[in-house]
């Protein structure tokens, strides 16, 4: 349709190079659209996330490692789809070296589960 936006591919290789995440952020941003915001995460040596006010979804693109997702740990590599309900505590942790994970964040502050 006229004024659409076509649909939009970001390959890893070319979010890796959009880095480092700008000041006040942990991942790097990647795409908007809406309520839509997509990152790379890279966390280095410790994951110092806190419960973020939005749902998010996290699928792992390289590595594997842990994580918990607020009740208990879990295993995680490549492809793994990870969900976190807005205000959750969660984080990765025994990952290795390059490991990265996309996260969408998306919704109201508090979550759909709100709405």
């Amino acid at each position: 349709m006229e004024g659409e936006k076509p649909a939009q591919h970001v390959s890893l290789k070319e979010a890796h190079k959009m880095g480092p995440p700008i000041d006040g952020n942990l991942a790097v941003p990647v795409l908007r659209h809406g309520s839509m915001e997509a990152e790379l995460y890279s966390p280095a040596e410790v994951d110092r996330q806190k419960p973020h006010d939005r749902d998010e979804i996290y699928v792992v693109a390289e590595g594997e490692g842990e994580f918990f997702n607020g009740e208990r740990t879990v295993r995680v590599e490549p492809g793994s789809f990870i969900f976190v309900p807005a205000g959750t505590p969660h984080y990765f942790q025994n990952f290795s070296e390059g490991f990265c994970v996309w996260v969408v964040f998306y919704g109201p502050q508090g979550g759909e589960a709100n709405v």
